[in-house]
């Protein structure tokens, strides 16, 4: 079996809230601490504990890995992972000359995957490499009934297209981009410098290219130089049968166009559900009231209910208290992801007349007699009296 990774912060003996300036510190000293060349009576153990160092700051150090390993441990929802299982050990250490020299530990991540692992490091790298384009949001209103039922919208997005004068290079028609000469069209700068542990190699990103490798000495005039332009678009979707409020549609591919080869990004379509005027919405459960009379409720009868088909009868038992709720299962809304329907619920409510007639106040307080309710009825001007 495997065995399991330390805290990332545990191995550089910080707490999660450390500052970048801190994180740094505590890497220069460990690494120093940990360095072969500075253990030859225990390299072996050196060289696994330098290494779990350098894996740690690598993540640590870059603001969007540190996010993501804060949020998901050492394996992330995409399959991300910091190890450096590619490596096959320490062998380039024995060039250093090192620790017995003058002067202070001056060494940052840059320069040792410079040094130990051939090259710059891997944000340099990928800065030339294809990118994916950035993601879009936008928003749709639809009523109530398009929710329940589902429906086709369209959106309009302003988005980054590929410049047609220029077919996307940035160059003027007739030009053509040109290789950089100040870091030969690799968009990196190189630099080795002699240091207490030897020779160390430092990359970064090339200020004349912005890392591109390339450069532009007649920039298009449509688009300025860029390759891209914005423009305005109307996308055609399908929102799905019981979609709820807030609810939000990818459409893979409809963002903005990545670079060098690279994927779009995607449009995410928030939806905004309508209230209607006789539902209400809980889940998948729809929720009306439905006003009947004493008389209704007291005797029972058919009483006019609405659903999601249209208006229907519902015989409503006798004795019926204001209040009460009815329901009607698998008679509300279809889960938008095919796991059932939900239910109609109605409740009652018993409207009690404000005015009566003289023959309808006869009527009830005969029936209150008959209920033995009688001496709460005053022959005084009273309730019903107007």
């Amino acid at each position: 079996m495997a065995e399991s990774k330390r805290d990332y912060y545990e191995v550089l003996g910080v707490e999660k809230t450390v500052s970048d300036d801190d994180l740094k510190k505590a890497y220069r000293k460990l690494a120093k601490q940990y360095h072969p060349d500075a253990n030859p009576d225990n390299r072996e153990e050196a060289e696994k504990k330098f290494k779990e160092v350098n894996e740690a700051y690598e993540v640590l150090s870059d603001p969007q890995k540190r996010k993501m390993y804060d949020q998901f441990g050492h394996s992330g929802p995409n399959g991300y992972s910091s190890d450096f299982s590619g490596f096959s050990g320490f062998d380039g250490f024995s060039g250093f000359s090192g620790f017995g020299g003058p002067g202070g530990f001056d060494v940052d991540l840059g320069d040792i995957f410079s040094s130990f692992f051939g090259g710059g490091s891997s944000r340099s790298q990928k800065r030339n490499g294809p990118q994916r384009g950035n993601d879009l949001k936008v928003s749709v209103n639809i009523s109530f009934k398009e929710a329940v039922s589902g429906t086709r919208k369209q959106v309009k997005v302003t988005r980054k297209e590929q410049c047609t004068t220029c077919n996307g290079s940035g160059a003027k028609p007739g030009t053509s981009t040109e290789t950089c000469r100040a870091c030969n069209g690799t968009g990196q700068i190189r630099t080795v410098r002699n240091t207490i542990l030897g020779s160390m190699q430092t990359t970064r990103v090339c200020e004349n290219c912005a890392g591109n490798g390339k450069v532009i000495s007649n920039p298009c005039t449509d688009c300025k130089g860029t390759g891209f332009v914005k423009k305005n678009r109307t996308v055609t979707f399908n929102i799905p049968a019981g979609i709820d409020n807030g609810m939000v549609i990818p459409i893979r591919g409809e963002g903005e166009p990545g670079l060098r080869g690279g994927p779009s990004g995607d449009l995410y379509i928030t939806v905004n559900v309508d209230q209607d005027n006789v539902f209400s919405r809980k889940g998948d459960n729809i929720y009306e009231t439905v006003h009947v009379s004493f008389a209704m409720a007291t005797l029972g009868g058919k009483i006019k209910i609405n659903t999601l088909e249209g208006v229907e009868d519902y015989d409503l038992p006798s004795g019926t208290q204001s209040g009460t709720v009815f329901t009607l299962r698998n008679r509300g809304i279809k889960n938008v992801n095919g796991h059932g329907t939900g239910s109609l619920n109605f409740t009652v409510i018993v409207d009690i007349p404000k005015r009566v007639s003289s023959e309808q106040r006869q009527l009830i307080e005969k029936l209150a007699e008959l209920s033995g309710e009688a001496s709460y009825v005053s022959k005084k001007k009273g309730f019903f009296d107007f």
